[in-house]
């Protein structure tokens, strides 16, 4: 079933001038379809990108330049999830919308591919899942991130995919074949082993198990794969026991880094957050009041939370714990092949850790 987007009341131009740039070139061209079977409950909107290879701002803490989100919400539904405001920008809830009406951007291959043969593109690292995941259940029905990391394995261009996924395993021998060509990276969101808060806080994404158990199997496949610690949630998953539970189990799969990244809440996912949390733990009311002054916790709290899950991994045969020196290699060796393109990112951004 689906119908054009004129019976679907989103705002795209303002989705255009509150994001970097124009994102949809024709609000003509939204189609919404109605999920079924295993997708029922949900509704795909369907829009043509007017670009996919999205630049970061120079502003942004984040050790690449470009990204590609071929979906926007995402069925995870993790409380915490920083990208809920950008289905606010559509005119859609940053609740259940974000969770059910998922942006897919129909025509992502095609752009990928016209965008990476221009002429202005220097072939630097892609990251994919900074937004929203890309093997989120919605993978399952479109397959775009399968189709576009075999774009970029052709142009042989360094890409990083993060997901909290095991529908990351479907594409393993596309992602060997294209580790085979050029710099490839993939890390494992598994912010703990505690069942009680896995299920309450994500309860759309696999097991925690289940995603170490991915980590093993792409780095036997010579993936370079890590674990992302993320978000540690005060009160619920940010005690030294269960923090020393998840760096030491990421050592266990054979993850080449880990990285502990302590919860922030933005305006918007703030009070998305503490309403849920209010519903499940209110208890835990002044912990947060007091943590959560600003939108990120005091240095010495993260401190901690890195050191106690850093300390873990490495007692239990953890090796690299910050990300590794592979994209700066990869930086250098391109120096080297083309020593008339300056390197647009520089080797020290190229370490990937998130």
């Amino acid at each position: 079933m689906s119908s054009r987007a004129r019976s679907v009341p989103l705002r795209w131009r303002i989705a255009e001038e509150e994001d970097e740039g124009r994102l949809f070139a024709d609000d003509e061209v939204v189609d919404r379809h109605v999920g079924s079977g295993e997708f029922r409950r949900m509704e795909f909107l369907h829009v043509n990108a007017r670009t996919i290879l999205n630049r970061v701002p120079e502003a942004s803490r984040v050790p690449f330049r470009w990204t590609i989100n071929a979906y926007r919400g995402c069925s995870h539904a993790c409380t915490y999830c920083f990208a809920r405001p950008t289905h606010e920008y559509l005119g859609l809830g940053i609740g259940e919308d974000f969770e059910r009406r998922i942006v897919v951007k129909v025509n992502a291959v095609e752009r990928l591919r016209h965008e990476l043969a221009s002429s202005s593109w220097l072939g630097e690292p892609v990251a994919m899942g900074t937004n929203t995941d890309p093997y989120q259940p919605a993978e399952g029905k479109y397959h775009l991130t399968r189709e576009i990391i075999g774009v970029l394995a052709e142009h042989e261009n360094p890409f990083s995919i993060l997901t909290k996924s095991t529908l990351v395993l479907r594409d393993l021998s596309l992602l060997e074949k294209a580790a085979r060509r050029t710099e490839v990276r993939v890390n494992l969101s598994v912010g703990t082993l505690d069942r009680q808060v896995w299920k309450m806080s994500e309860p759309g994404t696999p097991p925690p198990e289940r995603r170490l158990e991915a980590v093993r199997r792409l780095n036997e496949a010579g993936i370079a794969c890590g674990v992302l610690v993320a978000p540690v949630l005060p009160g619920l998953s940010d005690a030294p026991g269960q923090l020393e539970q998840i760096g030491a189990a990421a050592a266990e799969a054979g993850a080449v880094s880990v990285t502990p990244v302590a919860l922030h809440l933005r305006r918007g996912v703030r009070d998305h957050y503490l309403a849920w949390l209010d519903s499940v733990r209110p208890d835990l009311a002044l912990l947060y009041e007091g943590r959560f002054r600003r939108a990120y916790q005091p240095e010495s709290e993260q401190r901690r939370i890195a050191e106690t899950v850093h300390r873990a991994f490495r007692r239990a045969g953890g090796g690299v714990t910050a990300g590794g020196t592979s994209w700066r290699q990869l930086a250098a060796r391109r120096a080297d092949v083309s020593p008339t393109r300056r390197d647009p990112v520089g080797a020290e951004q190229l370490r990937f850790t998130c």
